[in-house]
């Protein structure tokens, strides 16, 4: 019994030390979710024009007029 006494204070008197160490070790990541749900200040760029055709179409009604 005296032994079983002796491992349960021993415990007792760990048991605070491991609970603030493991709740250190616990906050980055239960923070984590609370930084990832912030997603409304996101720059975005603007989309992008595709011009190609028109560049195209006004060169060859250039030629057109040349000729």
């Amino acid at each position: 019994m005296n032994r079983f006494t002796t491992l349960a204070a021993t415990s007792l008197r760990l048991l605070p030390r491991a609970t603030l160490f493991l709740m250190l070790l616990a906050v980055p990541v239960l923070a984590m979710p609370m930084m990832r749900a912030d997603t409304g200040h996101r720059i975005e760029a603007p989309a992008h024009k595709d011009r190609s055709v028109g560049f195209v179409l006004l060169i060859s009604l250039q030629r057109g007029q040349a000729s």
